[in-house]
């Protein structure tokens, strides 16, 4: 087993595609931080990722609930003000609620895969404000593998 960088993200996007979705989820649970550590690191890239001018003065939050065998790990994504700030747990009122497993997650924001086609399978649930599910992805600069 190797270590999967996820605060690289070449590295990520690379762990991502060359792994099967059980081989990626066992890799980062075996890690030092395990899953909850990945996802600290990953969404610390996303927040870095975040482009102000793209979202034009916008607010919202977007509730993330992750599912991985040790259990959901869920995340709350706040922009306002020109910044983007996550905490681990629940968001009181989000705009948007993101259910999806760990593997379809790293693959999503890897863009190894489609998030029209997860929901479409049923692999990716969404609640709440479904066009603006589709929309707050663009103000993310996705950096380049």
């Amino acid at each position: 087993m190797s270590q999967i960088d996820a605060s690289d993200y070449p590295s990520l996007k690379s762990a991502v595609e060359a792994r099967s979705n059980e081989q990626l989820v066992a890799d980062i649970q075996a890690q030092d931080g395990g899953v909850d550590g990945v996802l600290e690191k990953v969404f610390g890239g996303m927040s870095g990722s975040f482009n102000p001018e793209k979202a034009a003065g916008q607010q919202a939050v977007v509730q993330y609930e992750i599912s991985a065998p040790d259990g959901n790990h869920e995340f709350a994504m706040r922009i306002a003000d020109g910044r983007c700030e996550i905490d681990k747990g629940m968001a009181e009122s989000p705009r948007v609620t993101l259910r999806i497993s760990l593997a379809d997650f790293l693959r999503l924001i890897t863009g190894a895969a489609n998030g029209m086609q997860l929901f479409m399978t049923g692999k990716l649930k969404v609640s709440g404000d479904l066009f603006f599910a589709q929309t707050y992805q663009s103000w993310f600069d996705r950096p380049q593998a």
